[in-house]
């Protein structure tokens, strides 16, 4: 079956999965979603006698459909490889109540690398496929963790180049070495004087300024990204629940169909959209609880129906999910509508000019399977202590919002079905956080100090990530205000 994409704000455009890669928006600024939601072609048994990789292939395949089997394999091949440093590239652990899918034994310790680990691959493929002569030059908002993935999946990749916008003081110390260490001659990351949405805006404003758009390709290059927006970005994200369905069928914890429930911590909304990717391709899941921090504009949205952003910005722990505008929620609100890409342009220019949008009843039941929760800063540091003084288990603080979230779920409703926590980072990745958590008090030690003790009282190895920046030089130190990012940009073209 052909898959093609459409628009949420424009269904009249129609797009293969390789031209949908390379463009990342559609011209009038909506995202692009498949046309219809194929089933998977193996049985879940089936899968359940597969690794990742294969996995992997059976649930790409599907989506991306105008690759050729030895494309797609290629690209998996060169994606999932010794990058990882487990043998198992998503492994589960059983704690307490739950199962937890651990995403960050790639490159850069967070489940980021999972997908940016093959869009280098698919985007380069795609240009070939479409006779794209021009330079793609990949443009992304971080809120921490998909800018280093980004950066060490593009870092020297012929025929691109990469600019990386962060929000200065919004990201871990750990997570801003590994971006502003990065070597690569096209690459550049810089830093700007807001917060995530301010950066995702301005990068989302760089995509839609059309004359900017024509000045570039006549020099020779387009615009592509590698957020979630990017359908190439999306995908591949979708494997890892199917992978993980499959691992507790393979192990006897479940039997073939039995629903099973998914904690996402999630911010832009990305992550827990690609699990309810994989339940319209065949998982069988009950529930998809979408975990947030304080700043809960997801949580209120599936209580009440309203998407509100004017709040007050809150720096967490947990500073990947600090976003208050969740740019893939959009291709949820265009289904529910039932693919009314004007309706849902209607909601996204309400967003853009009134910070706000509301969705009908008949909308709200059609979310029935999504479950909001939140957690404070209090529940998170409390998580955190309470599983690694019971179980030794050591979690980092988005994982922890997903646990605290999930306890509170169980309690609430009596759902004892099988459920599967998705653990998004490396302990390593906050651990003045982690550390704090722990030992119930802030301590003024130097991050690296606090790693190595970090790795003495859990006996974890430090990771080859955390080691590699512990005395790396700064490459990067440019810092902008976020009305002059297409400034930045230019200025690197030149």
């Amino acid at each position: 079956m052909d898959v093609f994409y459409r628009s949420t704000r424009d269904g009249n455009m129609k797009y293969t999965a390789s031209e949908a890669i390379i463009q990342g928006l559609s011209e009038e600024g909506g995202l692009f979603v498949p046309s219809v939601f194929p089933h998977l072609t193996k049985t879940l048994k089936e899968l359940s006698a597969m690794e990742y990789k294969d996995v992997a292939y059976e649930v790409m395949k599907l989506f991306f459909s105008d690759f050729t089997e030895e494309e797609l394999r290629f690209c998996i091949e060169h994606a999932y490889d010794e990058k990882f440093d487990t043998e198992e590239i998503a492994p589960l652990s059983f704690v307490e109540d739950a199962y937890y899918l651990e995403l960050f034994h790639g490159k850069t310790i967070a489940f980021k690398d999972m997908a940016l680990s093959i869009l280098p691959y698919l985007m380069t493929t795609s240009a070939r496929k479409n006779n794209v002569k021009e330079k793609i030059i990949i443009l992304t908002a971080t809120s921490g963790d998909t800018g280093k993935a980004a950066l060490a999946g593009f870092a020297d990749v012929e025929g691109t180049g990469i600019v990386v916008f962060y929000p200065k003081g919004g990201v871990s110390r750990v997570q801003e070495r590994q971006m502003v260490t990065q070597k690569g001659k096209n690459v550049k990351v810089v830093g700007i004087k807001g917060n995530f949405d301010d950066a995702q805006t301005g990068v989302k404003k760089i995509f839609a300024d059309k004359e900017f758009e024509a000045a570039l390709k006549e020099k020779g290059y387009i615009l592509s990204s590698a957020n979630s927006i990017n359908i190439g970005r999306l995908i591949p994200q979708v494997a890892y629940y199917v992978f993980a369905y499959t691992r507790l069928l393979k192990e006897g914890r479940i039997a073939e169909g039995e629903e099973i429930n998914f904690t996402v911590p999630t911010g832009n909304f990305g992550n827990i959209l690609a699990g309810y990717y994989a339940s319209k391709i065949g998982i069988p899941v009950h529930k998809l609880i979408c975990a947030s921090n304080e700043n809960k504009v997801l949580y209120d949205f599936f209580e009440s129906g309203v998407y509100d952003k004017n709040r007050e910005f809150i720096l967490t722990s947990s500073p990947s999910m600090d976003i208050l505008i969740s740019s893939n929620l959009e291709r949820l609100i265009y289904e529910i509508a039932g693919e009314d890409s004007e309706k849902c342009a209607s909601l996204m220019k309400s967003l853009s000019e009134n910070g706000k949008y509301e969705i009908t009843p008949e909308m709200k039941e059609r979310c029935a399977s999504f479950v909001g929760g939140y957690a404070s800063e209090k529940e998170v540091f409390a998580r955190i202590h309470e599983v690694f003084a019971d179980t030794g288990y050591l979690m980092d603080t988005h994982t922890a919002v997903a646990s605290a979230v999930y306890e509170m779920y169980r309690k609430n409703t009596g759902d004892e079905l099988k459920t599967v926590i998705v653990s998004t980072a490396s302990p390593f990745k906050f651990t003045s956080s982690v550390m704090e958590a722990v030992e119930g008090r802030k301590s003024d030690e130097d991050d690296f100090a606090l790693i190595d003790r970090l790795s003495a009282m859990s006996s974890l190895a430090i990771p080859h990530a955390v080691e590699e920046i512990r005395n790396a030089e700064i490459i990067h130190d440019t810092v902008c205000e976020k009305d002059e990012m297409k400034k930045e940009v230019e200025e690197f073209l030149k």
